[in-house]
């Protein structure tokens, strides 16, 4: 650890109590006796043994010329005074005083005699405390510009809190490290080759792009990518939040983004990273996206990166890379061409780049023989980077608790349980409770096994994890893209079958279908308000899936007559599709009994062994679901 040097008020402060030290060290303050007036001190001036006196209102400070005996009242022993001082009253005449003082030649002194201390001591207690304020004032001020970035008293506020990154401040991260998101790679690929290489381009009268925008779901490695480029490029790097060129102060945000571009300018070639641009890009036409622009601090902000990005001189080599979760919510002024000029997607990987994230993420971690990326990656439909990597700690914890040598297959399947269904909870459940559960499980999974179009069932399970007190998992064979209007009828059923198995069974409903039941009211308003499947509707888009429902940006406004039929269509394709789970669940009473009776003795049923005890066929392996034709009794 490097020592912190000492600040300067520790300094001062050091410096003054050395001084004070010193001063005590040489000598204190003489030691004067408190003597009344009458008789004791005129007593001895009219004995002339008064050497010489200070006067400071009514109090007298003097010396005797050889020490006197003086006797306190009420105390028993005699001290000798040297020193003295003494109190005027006020009735005593000052012109008899002024006559005695004078026929015995007292010295009288306009200024208080010595007391001794020096001038150090005498510094320090007159002006020590105001010292101290006024370094503790410039301690604080200096404290906070350096928090903010700013190198003097008042111009840090208006620095940039940019942080340049080189090699030697960070763990390197190159290509090398990125992978399931190639067509993104190969983009920025270019970026810092032209960086390295501008001839190459520039001969043919290309440019240099002066904006590179990474949009894309949360995790999906955009800010992975950028420290890629950080660690490919022989370029200053510049990496700042969009969130902190925003204070309080009117004005700094502005003045913090041209600070930044004048760095970057100085230092070219260079890169500027500006991650969540959307904290100050938002638009400012009014309730585009959801967001309402406005006079503020933050539009002052986007002003300035707009006057930046556009007033590039020719040949500076400086390329802002920005990345966002929202692109939607994003100003048009900075999304046009000459500012961004690519706007990259980074979406999360397919499973071979998957088995690619694997792989990185497993090189410090020792494998068992027995584990299969590619099955690991099969498991994982739709996960991100950040997920998979969460996944390959969260197994390595496992292994570490079952103090294996090795992290095994189990361990990955327990992470990829209780991070999809959440951890195990150790609640005690009735028979009644748990009975009810089974059925409810057995329901979702006994219509996903027999309905056509749906997801293949992976695990059963009544241990309850997270909010849930049981979990049915089902997973497409590969990764989806898309579903038609089928399979969307098939994921409501599914959702539905758990409700309806409770409904058959016990002639009652529970609230145990709260989540599924948002689930396929999500997928139904989408069916009807956002990909065009009803007739009713037709292909018109009336909402945007967010649970209030707004319209998509641009979209035209929605009568109360066509929200009332998009309501009815809904709910009619809900209605519909219970109807038919019930009736399924009637007419297969016996296999949802044998699914239940086997969920109450083992808790938990992988996928062979649900099937099996089912009867139905088990899915033949790289059949999708939207191939799969009505499953057959085994």
């Amino acid at each position: 650890m490097v020592p912190r040097r000492p600040s300067f008020f520790a300094f001062l402060l050091a410096l003054l109590a050395l001084n004070l030290v010193l001063s005590f060290a040489t000598g204190g303050p003489p030691q004067r006796q408190q003597v009344p007036y009458q008789p004791f001190f005129v007593e001895q001036l009219e004995a002339g043994n008064v050497e010489r006196i200070a006067s400071r209102a009514d109090s007298i400070e003097g010396e005797l010329k050889r020490e006197a005996i003086y006797d306190p009242p009420g105390e028993a022993k005699s001290v000798q005074v040297p020193d003295f001082e003494t109190q005027v009253p006020a009735f005593i005449d000052r012109t008899d005083l002024t006559r005695l003082l004078d026929e015995q030649n007292v010295t009288v002194n306009a200024e208080p005699l010595d007391d001794g201390r020096g001038f150090w001591t005498n510094l320090f207690l007159g002006f020590g405390p105001t010292l101290l304020l006024i370094a503790l004032f410039v301690w604080l001020i200096r404290r906070q510009m350096s928090m903010m970035g700013g190198g003097g008293m008042l111009g840090g506020f208006g620095r940039s809190t940019a942080r340049r990154v080189t090699p030697s401040e960070h763990d390197r991260v190159s290509f090398d490290d990125v992978a399931g998101i190639d067509e993104a790679e190969e983009e920025l690929v270019e970026i810092v080759d032209f960086l390295r290489r501008p001839d190459r381009y520039t001969r043919l009268g290309a440019r240099i792009p002066r904006g590179v925008l990474l949009y894309g779901p949360p995790g999906t490695g955009k800010t992975l990518l950028a420290r890629a480029v950080a660690g490919e490029a022989q370029a200053a790097f510049f990496s700042m939040s969009a969130s902190e060129f925003v204070e309080a102060i009117v004005g700094m945000g502005a003045s913090r983004v041209r600070d930044l571009f004048k760095q970057a300018k100085e230092a070219a070639p260079a890169i500027v990273f500006i991650d969540e641009l959307d904290a100050v890009g938002r638009s400012r036409s009014g309730n585009v996206g959801g967001v309402s622009g406005g006079h503020d601090e933050r539009e002052q902000t986007l002003n300035q990166i707009l006057t930046e990005m556009d007033g590039f001189e020719a040949g500076t080599n400086v390329i802002v890379l920005a990345a966002t979760n929202r692109p939607e919510v994003l100003d048009k002024a900075l999304l046009r061409p000459g500012r961004f000029d690519r706007r990259i997607a980074v979406q999360p990987p397919d499973k071979d780049g998957r088995v690619e994230i694997l792989k990185i993420h497993t090189r410090s971690v020792p494998l068992d023989p027995g584990v299969d990326l590619a099955q690991i990656a099969a498991s994982t439909p739709g996960a991100t980077g950040a997920d998979i990597a969460l996944l390959v700690n969260e197994a390595a914890l496992f292994a570490a608790r079952r103090d294996h040598e090795a992290v095994q297959l189990q361990d990955f399947t327990d992470a990829i349980e209780k991070i999809i269904l959440g951890a195990e909870r150790q609640i005690v459940m009735t028979d009644a409770d748990r009975e009810r559960t089974a059925y409810h499980e057995s329901g979702h999974a006994l219509v996903g096994m027999l309905t056509p179009g749906a997801d293949p069932v992976r695990k059963i399970s009544i241990i309850p994890r997270g909010q849930a007190l049981g979990v049915t998992l089902s997973t497409p064979e590969t990764d989806r893209y898309g579903y038609g209007r089928s399979e969307l009828i098939a994921k409501i059923k599914v959702a539905l079958g758990g409700r309806a198995a409770e409904q058959v069974v016990y002639g009652e409903i529970t609230t145990g279908a709260e989540s599924d039941i948002q689930n396929l009211t999500q997928i139904a308003r989408g069916m009807v308000g956002r990909w065009g499947m009803s007739e009713a509707i037709g292909p018109l888009a009336v909402t945007d899936g967010r649970e209030d429902g707004p319209l998509l940006p641009g979209a035209a406004p929605v009568s109360p007559a066509t929200q009332q039929l998009v309501d009815r269509e809904a709910k009619r394709i809900v209605e519909t599709a219970e109807r038919e789970v019930v009736e399924l669940l009637e007419r297969e009473r016996e296999r949802l009994d044998a699914l239940t009776h086997a969920l109450l003795e083992r808790e938990t049923l992988d996928q062979p062994d649900a099937y099996r005890i089912a009867g139905v066929e088990l899915p033949a392996a790289g059949v999708t679901a939207k191939d799969q034709t009505a499953p057959r009794a085994a």
